[in-house]
C-alpha cells in the first residue's frame, strides 16, 4: 500500500484501533475479568491477539512489522509459546534466502542492468500500442520474478513515457497494464513477492514441505500470459485515453528506489552473471548447496566486487517483509499447538456446510484474500490467512499446498484498487487515473486469474496425492 494512503488510514484508525488491541490483550491477560470464571484457554487467548493483529494489518495503524513481532511477543508473555521462541522466525532460513535475493535485485537497480534489460525489450517491441504493450508487461512480469516490483515499475515508468510521448500514444494505455504485469510476474518465483515467500515459511513451521523456488511458476507463467491476453483484448477497451504529460512526477520514494548509479558495464555484466549463477544453482536443487546459501554467495560477492556498497545492500532490503515474516512464525505455531487455527478451520467448515470440498474451500479462501489484498498489504493479506488455510486443509484431509498457493496467488491479485499494491498507486499519477478506472479494468482480471488457478492448482497440487 502506498505511503500516501497508510498515512492517511493511520489517522483514521488509530485511536479505534488501539482502543481495541488494548482491550482485546487486556482479556486475554486477565481471563475473564472474573476470578470465578474458568481460566481463558490458550486457544481462546491465540484468537483474541490473532483479532487484533488482524485488525492492525487492515488498518495499519501501526507498522506492520511492529504489529506482527509485537503478536509474537505477546503470546509468549501468555504462556501460549515459549517465550524463547518469540524471536525464533528471525533465525529461519528463508529470512536470509529472501534477503540474500533482495541484495541481488537491488544490484539489478544500481548498475543499471534491470533499466537496460527494461529498456531493451521495451524498445524492441516497437511503437504500435499493441506491440508496445506486450513488450512493457513481458518486462515487467520477467524483471518482477526476480527484483521489487515497486522498483521495475518505477525504472520502467520513465522508458515508458518517452515512448509513449514519441508515438503519439497516452501514457493511460500502457501505464496499468505495465503495473498489472508487474503485480503478476512477481508470482513466478519464490522471492518475487512477499506472499510467495510467508506461504512456503508457513508450510515450513508446520514441518510440511515447503514451495521450492521455481515451483511458483507452474501458476505465475500462466497467468502472466493469461493477464497478458486479457490486457490486449479485454483490458485495453476498458482504459482510459488521458493525455498525460511524459514529465509528470512519480512518486518520490519509487524514483529513489529507480535510480541507478552511474551505469558500469563490467558491474552491470557482473551482476547479471551471478543473478543467472545463482539460478542455475536454485533450478537444479543442489542439495550440498541449499537455496539460501546460493543467494547468500551471490549477495556476498556483488558486494565484496563493489557492485553496490554495504550501505546500498542493506537499504536494498526490504525489513519490513523480514521481520514481518519472523514475526508470523511464531503466531502461526501457536495456532497450531493452541488449537486455535483447528477452531477457526471448523467454523469454515460449518459455514460451508459441515462437509465441502476442497474445490469450495480453496475458492473460498481465494475469494477472501483477493478481497482483503485489494485494501491491506498483499504482506500482511498472506501472513494472516497462510496458517488458517493449513489448518482448513487438513481439518477435511486435504494437503495444504493447494490451499496456500490459492491464498498467495490471491494476494498478489490486487488489481481492482489504486492502493492494493505499490506499482498500482505509482503508475495512478503517470496514467491519469481515477479510482474507477481500477475497477473497471482490474476486476475482470483478478477473476480471470481466480478462474485459471482454480483449474491448474488442483492439478499441479493435488488435494489428495498419490503416495
Amino acid at each position: 500500500m502506498s505511503s500516501a494512503a497508510s498515512t492517511v488510514g493511520n489517522r483514521k484508525w488509530l485511536p479505534w484501533a488501539i482502543a481495541f488491541v488494548v482491550g482485546g490483550i487486556a482479556l486475554a491477560w486477565f481471563g475473564l475479568g472474573s476470578s470465578q470464571a474458568a481460566p481463558m484457554t490458550p486457544a481462546a487467548k491465540t484468537l483474541i491477539v490473532l483479532a487484533c493483529v488482524a485488525i492492525l494489518f487492515v488498518t495499519e495503524a501501526i507498522p506492520l512489522a511492529v504489529t506482527a513481532m509485537g503478536g509474537a511477543i505477546v503470546l509468549g508473555l501468555l504462556g501460549v509459546i515459549p517465550v524463547k521462541s518469540v524471536f525464533s522466525g528471525l533465525s529461519n532460513s528463508t529470512v536470509v534466502l529472501f534477503a540474500a535475493m533482495f541484495v541481488i535485485g537491488a544490484s539489478m537497480f544500481h548498475t543499471g542492468l534491470a533499466q537496460k534489460l527494461g529498456q531493451t525489450v521495451v524498445r524492441f517491441s516497437g511503437t504500435s500500442e499493441n506491440g508496445l504493450m506486450i513488450g512493457v508487461m513481458v518486462a515487467a512480469g520477467g524483471l518482477s520474478g526476480f527484483t521489487s516490483n515497486t522498483g521495475t515499475t518505477a525504472c520502467l515508468i520513465p522508458v515508458v513515457l518517452g515512448i509513449c510521448s514519441a508515438a503519439k500514444i497516452p501514457a493511460s494505455r500502457q501505464m496499468m497494464p505495465l503495473a498489472f504485469a508487474a503485480g503478476l510476474g512477481g508470482i513466478i518465483t519464490l522471492v518475487g513477492t512477499p506472499p510467495n515467500i510467508i506461504a512456503a515459511g508457513a508450510l515450513k513451521a508446520a514441518g510440511l514441505r515447503p514451495f521450492g523456488f521455481f515451483e511458483f511458476a507452474w501458476i505465475g507463467i500462466p497467468l502472466t500470459v493469461v493477464g497478458i491476453i486479457y490486457m490486449l483484448t479485454i483490458g485495453k477497451r476498458l482504459l482510459p485515453k488521458v493525455d498525460v504529460s511524459a514529465n509528470v512526477e512519480v512518486d518520490a520514494d519509487a524514483a529513489a528506489e529507480a535510480k541507478a548509479s552511474t551505469s558500469d558495464p563490467f558491474k552491470s555484466s557482473l551482476t547479471a552473471v551471478v543473478l543467472v549463477a545463482v539460478v542455475t544453482v536454485m533450478a537444479l536443487d543442489f542439495k550440498q548447496v541449499p537455496l539460501e546459501v546460493a543467494a547468500g554467495i551471490g549477495a556476498l560477492v556483488l558486494v565484496i566486487t563493489k557492485c553496490l556498497t554495504e550501505k546500498q545492500a542493506y537499504t536494498g532490503i526490504d525489513w519490513v517483509t523480514i521481520f514481518l515474516f519472523a514475526g508470523m512464525m511464531p503466531i502461526a505455531t501457536a495456532m497450531d499447538k493452541s488449537g486455535a487455527g483447528k477452531l477457526i478451520a471448523e467454523w469454515v467448515v460449518g459455514l460451508l456446510g459441515g462437509n465441502p470440498s476442497p474445490y469450495m474451500l480453496t475458492a473460498a479462501l481465494f475469494v477472501l484474500s483477493a478481497g482483503l489484498t485489494q485494501f491491506m498489504s498483499n504482506t500482511a493479506c498472506a501472513a494472516l490467512l497462510a496458517p488458517i488455510g493449513i489448518s482448513i486443509a487438513q481439518g477435511v484431509g486435504a494437503s495444504p499446498h493447494a490451499v496456500l498457493m490459492a491464498i498467495a496467488v490471491a494476494a498478489s491479485c490486487a488489481f481492482s484498487t489504486p492502493v492494493g499494491t505499490p506499482p498500482n498507486t505509482l503508475v495512478l499519477g503517470p496514467g491519469g487515473y481515477r479510482f474507477n478506472d481500477y475497477v473497471k479494468c482490474g476486476t475482470g482480471l483478478t477473476i480471470i486469474c481466480m478462474i485459471v488457478s482454480l483449474i491448474i492448482i488442483p492439478i499441479v497440487w493435488p488435494f489428495f496425492p498419490v503416495k
